[in-house]
């Protein structure tokens, strides 16, 4: 069967997106985790920070709505915001525009590290959040600089434990993202991409970096790609191997966190 020449375009494009979602570590690892805590979200889902929401099609099989919010004011700098899929709702950053007990599940994928008042952000979570609800946070623990200026925190468990129990929430889940060879891998791997071969416009016309300020990008250098190339799937394929090999619980690129609403008492709920 041939393919007339339009039909290429969105096909290559699709092949190039999966390939290069493999080889960023911590792309893949994000993915793995939402899709293994996906199953507990149910109901209406809030996704806070959702940018061109490319973490809906993991929920959407499990919950009956999928709203997203975005601030407004940094939202319309980014990559994402030049997109056919956009947020919902936009806000001024500081209060959530919904009313309270709004939303079963509330989803918030590497956002707390762009907000200066992290807590505030949780608080509000919680505030639209179910009681019964379920909260799931990812978070980097090592990670480049990214999306500056506004890029401000990095989290342990123990940091993002303590966010939701002053948000009465309550941690039920906790999985890492990869393990020591994932976060050299991806560290070597950016540099690679995006100081080596400097790609970072070609990712965005992929959707990735969606986040990224889609101004002074540079021209990428094809001519290293030769070289680059091979050397980025490499890395990725025997960083994957040796997590599997020699972990290291003690490293991660990051965090994902299921919390649940607990009650007024301190005693979990359902």
């Amino acid at each position: 069967m041939s393919l007339s020449l339009g039909a290429w375009h969105p096909l290559a494009t699709r092949a190039a997106r999966r390939s290069s979602d493999w080889v960023d570590l911590q792309w893949s690892h994000i993915v793995a985790a939402l899709r293994r805590v996906a199953p507990r979200a149910r109901g209406r889902l809030l996704d806070v920070g959702c940018g061109d929401k490319p973490y809906e099609p993991i929920f959407l099989p499990h919950v009956t709505e999928y709203v997203g919010v975005e601030q407004e004011t940094t939202f319309t700098a980014t990559a994402a915001a030049h997109k056919a899929r956009r947020p919902d709702v936009l806000y001024d950053g500081a209060r959530l525009p919904f009313e309270d007990r709004t939303f079963d599940t509330v989803l918030s994928v590497q956002v707390l590290e762009h907000t200066p008042r992290p807590q505030a952000l949780v608080l509000e979570m919680s505030r639209v959040l179910k009681d019964e609800g379920v909260l799931i946070l990812s978070a980097p623990f090592t990670a480049r600089l990214h999306e500056q200026p506004h890029d401000y925190f990095r989290y342990t468990p123990h940091g993002l434990a303590a966010l939701t129990a002053a948000a009465d929430l309550e941690i039920v889940e906790v999985l890492a993202q990869g393990s020591l060879w994932s976060v050299l891998g991806h560290k070597l791997n950016s540099y690679l991409t995006l100081r080596v071969a400097r790609v970072a416009g070609l990712a965005q016309a992929l959707g990735k970096l969606s986040h990224e300020n889609v101004a002074g990008q540079v021209r990428p250098r094809l001519w290293t790609l030769p070289v680059v190339g091979p050397a980025v799937v490499a890395v990725a394929a025997g960083a994957r191997l040796l997590d599997r090999l020699a972990p290291e619980p003690e490293e991660a690129l990051g965090f994902v966190a299921v919390a649940r609403r607990v009650s007024r008492a301190g005693a979990p709920r359902g």
